[in-house]
């Protein structure tokens, strides 16, 4: 039996978006858009903070708030730069921890064989930071892929095929696990399986291009029993 169950599980591979599956810092995010919000004197909605959710610093600026014009790539930069590092300070100051069910799953897959990789729209630092923060650095050593690695934000599907690649993986025997609609869809049009969990969105938000194939309240209801049967 237990040959049969690893068998079951050869060459897959688990992608884990980073805010609102691993950790939950929204409160952190929202805090830094509005403390740069303040320093920019720029109006700024809770409406479209929840918008942003998921998507790269480079489309947030200009389509979402309309802080700069999407050709002013220097200015974006430096605005997100910014963001960025409030966030990391307040994070510091705060402290995380993994969100319920996280730890446990992670031991599960770690103990089938099962690599696991960070895809997110964060930078490469904000994952660097909360990994070793929360210590789950020990599940994902260096395998993580940041908004550095790919030139098209979800629901594009680059930054999950570039989390597939570093783990040596078919997208194909590949699972995601994420919280915003972007990513759904990001990870379905990479072919991949879903689980989203409703930490950021509700269930019934999940529809069209971003239905995925299982929802969990948290990752406590998640388990290998949840994945095996899309790979065996």
């Amino acid at each position: 039996m237990a040959d049969s169950d690893s068998l079951s599980l050869a060459h897959v591979g688990g992608i884990f978006d980073l805010d609102g599956v691993l950790i939950d810092s929204h409160d952190q995010h929202q805090r830094s858009w509005f403390m740069l919000a303040d320093e920019l004197g720029r109006p700024l909605t809770k409406a479209q903070f929840k918008e942003s959710f998921g998507m790269r610093n480079e489309r947030v600026i200009p389509h979402v708030f309309g802080w700069a014009g999407a050709e002013e790539r220097d200015r974006i930069h430096e605005l997100g730069e910014r963001k960025e590092e409030l966030y990391r300070e307040l994070l510091r100051s705060d402290g995380i921890d993994p969100l319920p069910g996280v730890v446990d799953f992670l031991s599960a897959l770690r103990d089938a064989g099962v690599p696991c990789v960070v895809g997110s729209s964060t930078s490469r630092l904000n994952i660097e930071v909360c990994l070793e923060m929360t210590g789950l650095n020990v599940f994902f050593g260096e395998h993580y892929a940041g908004a550095e690695d790919v030139s098209r934000g979800k629901p594009e599907p680059d930054i999950f095929l570039e989390a597939a690649h570093r783990i040596d993986r078919d997208p194909a025997r590949c699972f995601v696990v994420e919280d915003a609609h972007v990513g759904v869809e990001a990870g379905k049009r990479a072919g991949m399986r879903v689980i989203a969990v409703t930490t950021t969105h509700a269930a019934e938000t999940f529809v069209g291009a971003a239905t995925p194939d299982r929802i969990f309240p948290s990752l406590t209801e998640v388990d290998i029993e949840t994945i095996r049967p899309w790979f065996a």
